[in-house]
Parts: C-alpha cells; structure tokens; sequence
C-alpha cells in the first residue's frame, strides 16, 4: 500500500521574493543611516556624542511609541498603505538630512524617519505572515528575516565607501535612492490583508481564538507573555553585539570585529540551512532551548576569558539567535487571528526596540562599573530566565493552538 505526500504550498512566490527585496534595500539604507548619522553630527554640524546620541536615540523612541499604532492602521487600512507610505517617507526624510543646518532638525528628521520605520517595519511583517503558508511561517520568517540582517550589516559598509568617495550628501541619497527602491518594490506585492468578514461570517463561526473583537487593536495582548520571551532574547543580542569588540580587543583578538563577524556569518548559515525545522517543532520549546544556547554561548565567553573562548561563544550564540526570532515570531502569529496580525506585529516588534534600545544602556552601565565579562554574565542570566519562562509558557491553557500548529505541521 502507498502513500502519496501531499505536495508542500509554494513558498517563494512573486509577492514574496518582492517583499525580502524590499526590506533588503530598506534596511540597507537604514544601515548606511547608522553609519553615517554621528559622523556627519559630530562633523560638518559641529555637535558632540551627546548629540549624535539624541539624535539616534530620537528616532529609537518614536519607533517604539508609534508601532502599537501602525500596527492597527495594518489591521484597518491595510498593509501596502503603510508599506508604501513608510519607505517614501523614509526616502524623503534620508533625502532632506544633508540639508539640516543643525542638531535640532536631524533630531526632527529622526523623529520623522522612526514613524517612516515604524509604519514599514510593523507592515512588512504582518503581510509576510499573510503570504506565508500556514505550515510554513517559520521557514518564512528565517528567510525573510536576513533582508533585515544582511541591510543592516551591509548598510555600514556602503555607508562607509559612500562617505569616502562622494561625502556625507552622497550618503544620504544613497541611502534615499534605496528606501525610494523599497518603496517601489512594494508597490509590486499588492495589498495582503483578507477582507473583514461580514456579521454572517461571525455568527456562522463563532467568536474568533483570541476572543470576538473588531479590526483595530492597539497592543495583541496573547502577544505579550510571548513577547517577553523574546525580549530577553533581544537583550542577550543586543549586549553581545554592542561589547563584543571592545571584549575582543581587551582579550588580545588581533582583528576586534572578528567575533561579530563569526556571529552574523553563524546565523545566515542557519537561517538557510535549518529553515524548515521551525515548523516541526513547537515553536516556544524551539525558542526556550534558542535561550538556553544563547546563555551557554555568553558563558562560554564569560568563563574562558580568551580570545578562542570568545570567538566559540560568539559561535554558540549565533546558532541560539538564528532560531530564537523565527521561533518566537511563529509562536507570536500562531496566537493571531489574521485580522490581528497587524497589532501582533507592533507588538512583537516594539520588543526589538525595546530590547536594542534599553538592553546595551543598562549593560553599559554594569560593563562601566562591573567590567565587560560581569555584563555578559547578566545577559547569560537574562537568556536563561527567558528560556524558563518559555517553558512555563507551554504549561498554559492559553497556548494549545501551537501544539495544534506542530501537529499540523508534521502532517
């Protein structure tokens, strides 16, 4: 007796590849921002390090305050307004930076470019999940995900070789014509979000898994205990990158960016090659034993205190990170009806901002008083009760829908 598989849902369609395109040039242009943003505030605007910090830190803030609200916009107007919408804003705002006479109006232009962020960022995610196939948004997610990696390691470069050889105006347009590209691009992927349902549709279905409620929530709340988890996450991350460096020159590494560039190298590699697993395991069992590797790789670090020492921890971290984003993510939209993929998106997003912005301050602070290994140490701490809490996670009544997805998954 045989038995024929059914054949697995396209995955990389136009929509698709469109969409990682876009995001790919975005946050290339982002990159080239974080390069040349504090050079040209310090430089030809004659401002200090404090100011080159508001400066950043101001479109930081705005992200974060703003994503709840672009994630409901998602939820009623669509995904594509936004999507268009934040990658021209973006272009405009990139465009008119070489023309700031002062601090105030790159700080006013970051504020501008952190709504752009937020408005893009919240909806690229939640129409990823709506062209995702079910029983494959983590394959998904991990490669979606490298747009935003790949843009925001490569953008410095460019930054940097744009700098060189047309000047800070040349950068800023550079990073303007790319955003401008995003934008086009999205164009091409066409609006995601499913009609809203009529009154007969509830009433034939019930209410729906999160309980009843009308398009347009301003914070997923089966998102958050999630979110959390993924928090940590991000805290762990962000330590590591914002020390790493400065770990590796104290330890005697010859090349100080060699243990970052270990790290990104790790988590491409994953991400491509053990794409699938997300979908056949339980997506927060994957994502607490994601923690659980992170935590070993920053104590691997923490106990050597070697260059070989941190360059393995790096290693071990990266494979932690490649699978704790998609696992969280997965485990985020699977709590979400599709009409509430928008606010699941500005919720699980404002935990990266929260995590990158608040995570290397307060790490910073111990690494100043307590040295670097102590704040790795702290960061190991805070993966491990990340991957506790994902545990206690999958005890709760409230998440059956992700064993259900695994089931699934598997046949």
């Amino acid at each position: 007796m045989s038995t024929t598989l059914a054949p697995r849902t396209p995955l990389v369609t136009r929509p698709f590849a469109l969409l990682g395109c876009a995001e790919l040039a975005y946050f290339t242009a982002e990159g080239v921002a974080i390069y040349t943003l504090p050079l040209h505030v310090t430089g030809p605007l004659g401002s200090d390090t404090a100011g080159a910090g508001v400066a950043f830190g101001a479109f930081a803030v705005a992200a974060l305050v703003l994503r709840p609200f672009a994630g409901r916009l998602c939820d009623t107007i669509g995904r594509r307004p936004l999507l268009v919408t934040g990658a021209v804003l973006a272009a405009l705002t990139l465009a008119l930076t070489p023309y700031a006479v002062g601090l105030a109006h790159v700080v006013a232009l970051r504020l501008v470019l952190g709504v752009a962020d937020a408005a893009f960022f919240v909806a690229a995610i939640a129409a990823l999940v709506d062209l995702a196939p079910p029983d494959r948004l983590g394959e998904a997610q991990s490669y979606n995900s490298l747009g935003l990696y790949l843009g925001l390691t490569l953008g410095p470069l460019l930054g940097e070789a744009t700098v060189r050889s047309w000047g800070f105006d040349g950068a800023w347009l550079v990073a303007a014509a790319l955003a401008g590209l995003a934008g086009a691009l999205v164009t091409g992927v066409g609006e995601t979000l499913a009609p809203a349902p009529g009154p007969d549709a509830h009433a034939a279905h019930g209410p729906t898994r999160s309980g009843a409620s009308p398009r347009g929530r301003l914070i997923h709340r089966p998102s958050v205990p999630i979110g959390l988890a993924f928090l940590t996450s991000i805290v762990a991350m962000g330590g590591f990158l914002a020390f790493a460096a400065l770990r590796a020159t104290e330890v005697g590494l010859a090349n100080a960016s060699l243990p970052v560039v270990v790290y990104g190298a790790v988590v491409v590699l994953c991400r491509l090659t053990f794409a699938r697993l997300v979908d056949r395991v339980t997506p927060l069992l994957l994502g607490a034993a994601a923690l659980a590797t992170m935590a070993a790789g920053l104590l691997v670090i923490v106990t050597t205190g070697t260059a070989t020492g941190l360059v393995v921890g790096a290693v071990v971290l990266g494979v932690g990170i490649s699978f704790s984003t998609p696992a969280f993510f997965t485990a985020i939209f699977a709590a979400a009806d599709p009409a509430d993929r928008g606010a699941a998106s500005g919720t699980a997003t404002a935990c990266i901002d929260l995590g990158v912005g608040i995570g290397p301050v307060v790490l910073g602070f111990v690494a100043q008083s307590a040295g670097i290994p102590t704040a790795f140490a702290i960061s190991a701490l805070v993966a491990g009760a990340g991957a506790a809490w994902s545990l206690v996670l999958l005890r709760r009544p409230a998440v059956p829908v992700l064993r259900q997805r695994q089931r699934q998954a598997a046949t």
